[in-house]
């Protein structure tokens, strides 16, 4: 802030320079020449450039301040506080507050452009177009990619207001060693590597009449924080497991490790199993969960022992969640089916898979695009990348080829 300060010193002399020269220079009859009023005219102007200035840097700390506030507790949509982080009684301000909030629904429900609208959404604009959605709806739409993609709720989430994101990870681990008295001791250095995170640009559209828009009870929220979610939800998750890393998410599978290979391409065993939590080093299991899809569970929900009674027995309960030898299993529609060279079941700790979230989810109404069918049209887009920093955390069990 100390540019801003420095800049409302510099505003207040060259104004009161101003008002002095206006003074100085007023003929008998209270007017300037026209030279004198092309120079005063001037220094006005420097004036209120200098006003756009100090508000454009004044929005940038507000922004940088809710970008990384840390609150108490989490923002739903019955629930939204007055304050900000922990330990500040001050109004919330930026897309936190509801004067964001409120004005964020007007531009979208009625296309409302008055200047209090414009000048509320001026903190969360961004440069592609559409507006930063606001706090509150911006953890409602996660929680609705967290019910739709399972990596968001075992993975870690960051969020970076930057590019590229460099993360350093130990490569290997520096080791002890006996020593003869006053020997010398052997280097055992361990060494780095460099994940990097570059957050990849999703986008969805959806279409909306007008007659619904124009319904106050029709819940424009609601509906386009499900849908989104819905949409969002099911492109991140098929990346977060199997992307490729070319514009998109590098998935798990193609950066965990292969802990054990079937011994048929087309089956699995309850042995496999075992013989792949047993290849997960011991201090990530304690954290560590299956996935797999559902026709691999349905395959080991199935298997019998020689006397007919089931291998697993798993919760029949919605309460109770589901486990495998004593750790979670979760079913994603992502993971492979069980074929040859298939990887069917990943076994890890999902803490080290990392997701990096870019500013926030962009929010757009597009009034004319489809007017001729009577709809509004609304965009949504995200930049979002995921890597599993430790592959070791994960290990993965093959189909034989």
């Amino acid at each position: 802030m100390s540019g801003t300060l420095e800049l409302r010193e510099k505003r207040s002399k060259a104004w009161d320079e101003a008002k002095a020269y206006f003074q100085s220079n007023l003929t008998a009859d209270g007017k300037l020449s026209k030279e004198c009023l092309a120079a005063y005219d001037k220094m006005v102007a420097d004036v209120e450039d200098m006003s756009q200035d100090i508000d454009r840097l004044e929005r940038m700390d507000v922004i940088d301040r809710n970008l990384t506030a840390v609150y108490n507790t989490p923002l739903t949509a019955r629930q939204q506080p007055t304050t900000g982080p922990i330990g500040d009684s001050r109004p919330l301000t930026g897309r936190a507050s509801n004067e964001y909030n409120k004005a964020f629904w007007a531009r979208l429900r009625k296309d409302e452009h008055s200047p209090e609208i414009r000048n509320a959404l001026s903190v969360g604009s961004d440069s592609e177009g559409g507006y930063l959605v606001p706090d509150e709806f911006e953890r409602t739409l996660i929680s609705a990619l967290a019910d739709f993609n399972i990596m968001r709720a075992l993975a870690t989430r960051i969020i970076t207001s930057y590019g590229t994101l460099q993360i350093p990870v130990v490569a290997t681990r520096g080791t002890a060693s006996w020593v003869e008295e006053a020997a010398l001791i052997p280097d055992s250095d361990g060494s780095f590597d460099q994940v990097s995170l570059h957050p990849h640009k999703m986008a969805t559209l959806i279409k909306v009449s007008h007659e619904l828009i124009s319904d106050s009870a029709f819940p424009l929220e609601t509906f386009i924080a499900k849908d989104f979610g819905r949409r969002l939800g099911a492109l991140e998750e098929e990346a977060f497991i199997s992307g490729d890393g070319e514009k998109k998410p590098m998935g798990v599978l193609n950066d965990a490790l292969v802990g054990h290979t079937s011994a048929n391409p087309t089956e699995i065993t309850f042995d496999d199993v075992i013989k792949l939590y047993y290849s997960l080093r011991t201090p990530y299991r304690s954290r560590a969960s299956f996935i797999a899809n559902e026709q691999t569970i349905m395959t080991l929900r199935t298997l019998q022992d020689d006397n007919g009674q089931y291998l697993w027995q798993p919760a029949l309960t919605h309460e109770t969640p589901q486990t495998i030898l004593g750790r979670p299993l979760y079913s994603s529609v992502f993971m492979p089916t069980m074929e040859a060279g298939a990887k069917t079941l990943m076994f890890g700790d999902f803490a080290y898979y990392w997701i990096a979230d870019r500013q926030g989810i962009i929010l757009d109404r597009l009034s004319e695009l489809f007017a001729l069918s009577d709809q509004i049209g609304f965009k949504a887009t995200q930049r979002v990348d995921g890597r599993l920093v430790l592959p070791e955390a994960v290990k993965v069990m093959q189909m034989s080829s």
